[in-house]
């Protein structure tokens, strides 16, 4: 089996060069490094999470919009995955189903409306 670049070393050496990846906005990069990372560690939320964001920010809606959807049904609480997925469906044009999340996350944040003045 040859190796290339983005699953070559360490999962920790992956993860930094997804980072790296990442922090550049190469998120096309990113995503090449976390998928293989993923599917290693399939049971950490860190390395999805970024892939999920490395999707979004490379306009890949569909992958990121399964990513959170995982993330979110192991840990209905993970409040950055709730709000990235609402984020997500809105891009995609979905925004009642957006909603719901982002009510979601805006609950767990402790952000919560202000009661109307008498």
């Amino acid at each position: 089996m040859e190796t290339t670049y983005y699953d070559h070393g360490s999962p920790a050496e992956r993860w930094e060069r997804a980072q790296l990846f990442f922090d550049a906005r190469d998120y096309a990069g990113a995503a090449q490094v976390l998928a293989g990372l993923v599917e290693e560690v399939p049971e950490q939320t860190g390395p999805r999470l970024l892939l999920a964001r490395a999707y979004y920010h490379s306009a890949q809606l569909h992958r990121a919009e399964k990513e959170l959807r995982l993330i979110v049904e192991r840990d209905p609480v993970e409040h950055y995955a709730r709000l990235m997925l609402g984020r997500t469906l809105q891009r995609q044009a979905r925004h009642e189903e957006a909603e719901r999340h982002l009510r979601i996350a805006s609950a767990l944040a402790g952000d919560f409306p202000e009661p109307a003045q008498r």
